[in-house]
């Protein structure tokens, strides 16, 4: 009986990256990502292998990239390529044996030490007559190899002009281009969809429109904030460098078990209630709350933002208030209690009673078709990022489908997933289709938590994870911001801003409003459940707002290309627990500028301490020598230094916790 036959190729080919189990899913990447392309690679004996990878971009357009060796002895094999078109890219790695290597390496150790001179020299000249008569060769090329033919070929030369051949640029740069091989094998194909530049870089600002020109009335009721009153801040946003402004639902509020000031079950006449509480008599999810104003007033607001260069991201909240109209038309959407009631959202020991969430089992057809239409009435409004939240209380084949018919129509649109949740599941959600996720980076904040952490987002689930890099949200208060004062909220916007690409807070970050709520790990007097105006303006005429920090940060990042990246993070090392550093380095070829672009991040991560220390630097992740000095220059201090591969630190928390310092290059 025949066995199986065999699974390798002549030369194996092994462990495609980037890849998402091996090719149920597309990876991910974006346009302007540099992604690094490996495989591993190798064959029996001592013969050199070639591996070069064959990218076709979603045009057909087939382009070659020679792969190196990441390292000796590894087998493992890499090259860097900047992706620039969106669409569908697929790649496959294709691995020779390099005849024209093995002769070089073998002919350089032989022909010096006398032995077997003119076999060696007849073996490399055969290789380069088969090349010259090569007719997928320029007849340039050709002449080329057939003059170093000639060469080697020569026994009334001197052996040293012979063996010269092998140091000809030009003859290298040929053979390097088309390689002078045998024995090739061809890998499976892989695909990266390449997304529009903001689904992966992106700086976000988070308010709740109703908040903003809002005003309490001599009664001690409210006036609600509206788009028109809410386009007034976003200049104001703009100015602090945020791109993206991210609303809160904007849909009627049910009254039904409507939450009252710190999530209390007796909510007043006049409380608005909690936005996620979507749907009332004057509707549901594709329905604007008459607070906020009108369709052309969400119009309006739309084109404000779009006037100073903000996208607008709008919450998509699979749930209901039990006032919504779905309640009556679609009861099987919900799941029935034994008792007849319907079973309300929890999250133990949160408990959501004014949140109905939808049963996706009942009437699956039925919710994915109002999904659908849901998502196309607000994306032919204009909007094209989308938050949704709580997407892991729904079922990934539900998301995988969505999102796969929204994209195949609307390529542009971007979906966020709100997936505070197990590993597993958080994954599973971005595999699946979502362009960015919140992370556990809130609750990430020792040396050791954060080194971990960002290594991981960098180079274990970058082919497919995004990080949006939330300092806050209306949710989460963590305990590092609650005690660590106005250095706290530096040292986490600091570090949100360099480590990924894209990174967000939440209104009123910038004033340092750091109460919780007792018992929560949320602000007190929450804004999900209240007005909460602010005077940004006045905060900052008396120098207690992190708005021009924030601005500096933003600044940063637009004139520093490395920053959007995110493969490109490396983790260095101090000698102080609390001292973090890492760099972020993008090489000349990509930077658009010419010039590589290198910063190296120092933070205490300790709000409440001065940290002097030593910190030890790997160069060569950034393209210098080991031993070399260098220049560098500390963007938020201004201050200049020269700096080797060790070098002395002092970190004051309650001054400047962080140094971002732009590398300038060797010393001269």
């Amino acid at each position: 009986m025949a066995g199986a036959p065999p699974k390798i190729g002549r030369i194996p080919i092994l462990d495609l990256s980037p890849q998402l189990n091996d090719g149920l899913w597309p990876a991910k990447s974006f346009v302007g990502e540099v992604v690094p392309f490996r495989a591993t690679a190798f064959r029996e004996g001592h013969d050199l292998i070639g591996v070069t990878l064959l990218l076709t971009a979603p045009d057909g357009t087939e382009t070659r990239h020679p792969m190196g060796l990441s390292a000796p002895g590894t087998d493992r094999w890499e090259t860097l390529v900047q992706l620039g078109v969106q669409g569908r890219w697929t790649y496959r790695v294709r691995a020779y044996a390099d005849d024209w290597a093995s002769w070089e390496h073998n002919a350089a150790i032989k022909i010096p030490a006398g032995i077997d001179v003119e076999l060696m020299f007849t073996m490399g000249a055969r290789l380069l007559d088969a090349a010259g008569i090569d007719k997928a060769r320029p007849a340039a090329e050709r002449r080329l190899v057939q003059a170093a033919a000639q060469t080697l070929a020569d026994r009334g030369l001197p052996v040293d002009t012979r063996l010269a051949v092998i140091s000809n640029d030009k003859l290298n740069a040929a053979i390097a281009l088309r390689p002078i091989s045998s024995l090739e094998s061809v890998s499976a194909t892989r695909t990266v969809v390449v997304e529009r530049a903001r689904a992966g870089v992106g700086s976000w600002y988070e308010f709740f429109p109703r908040s903003e020109g809002a005003k309490r009335l001599a009664d001690g009721s409210w006036k609600s904030g509206t788009f028109r009153t809410a386009a007034r801040r976003l200049p104001e946003v703009a100015m602090m460098g945020f791109d993206v402004v991210y609303l809160p639902p904007i849909h009627p509020i049910g009254r039904a078990y409507r939450k009252g000031p710190n999530n209390s079950l007796d909510a007043g006449p006049n409380d608005p209630g909690s936005p996620w509480a979507i749907g009332s008599a004057e509707g549901g999810h594709d329905a604007i709350h008459p607070d906020l104003g009108t369709v052309a007033d969400f119009r309006y607001f739309l084109g404000q933002a779009s006037k100073v260069g903000i996208e607008i991201a709008l919450d998509f909240a699979l749930q209901a208030s039990p006032d919504h109209p779905w309640v009556a038309a679609h009861p099987e959407w919900f799941t029935t209690l034994p008792d007849g009631t319907i079973a309300y959202a929890e999250n133990p020991p949160k408990k959501y009673q004014d949140i109905y969430p939808i049963n996706f089992d009942n009437d699956p057809a039925g919710i994915r078709a109002e999904s659908l239409r849901i998502l196309r009435y607000w994306i032919d409004l204009g909007v094209t990022i989308f938050r949704v939240d709580n997407p892991h209380t729904k079922p990934l084949d539900f998301w995988e489908w969505v999102i796969n018919e929204i994209n195949a129509e609307y390529p542009e649109v971007v979906f966020l997933a709100e997936a505070f949740t197990r590993p597993a599941l958080l994954q599973g959600l971005a595999k699946v289709g979502f362009q960015q996720s919140y992370t556990y980076f809130t609750w990430r904040n020792t040396k050791a938590e954060l080194e971990e952490f960002f290594d991981g987002l960098a180079h274990e689930t970058a082919d497919f994870l995004r990080p949006n890099l939330f300092v806050n949200t209306p949710d989460i208060l963590s305990e590092f911001l609650q005690f660590g004062g106005p250095a706290a909220f530096k040292i986490r916007a600091a570090l949100a801003a360099t480590a990924a690409p894209t990174w967000g807070v939440y209104s009123g970050f910038e004033l340092y409003e750091s109460v919780a709520r007792p018992g929560a790990e949320e602000n007190i007097d929450n804004e999900k459940y209240e007005f909460r105006p602010r005077n940004f303006a006045q905060a900052e005429d008396a120098g207690k707002s992190l708005a021009p920090f924030l601005t500096l940060l933003t600044r940063i990042r637009a004139e520093h290309p490395a920053l959007g990246q995110l493969r490109n993070l490396h983790i260095h090392t101090s000698d102080d627990e609390s001292v973090l550093v890492f760099s972020k380095h993008l090489d000349a070829a990509f930077t658009g500028t010419g010039r590589p672009d290198t910063l190296i991040i120092v933070a205490n991560v300790d709000p409440h301490s001065v940290r002097e220390t030593l910190v030890h630097l790997d160069v060569t992740r950034f393209g210098l020598k080991r031993g070399e000095t260098f220049e560098v220059h500390d963007l938020v201090s201004g201050a200049e230094w020269t700096w080797s591969a060790d070098n002395y630190v002092r970190l004051d928390a309650f001054s400047e916790p962080v140094h971002i310092l732009q590398v300038r290059g060797p010393r001269a």
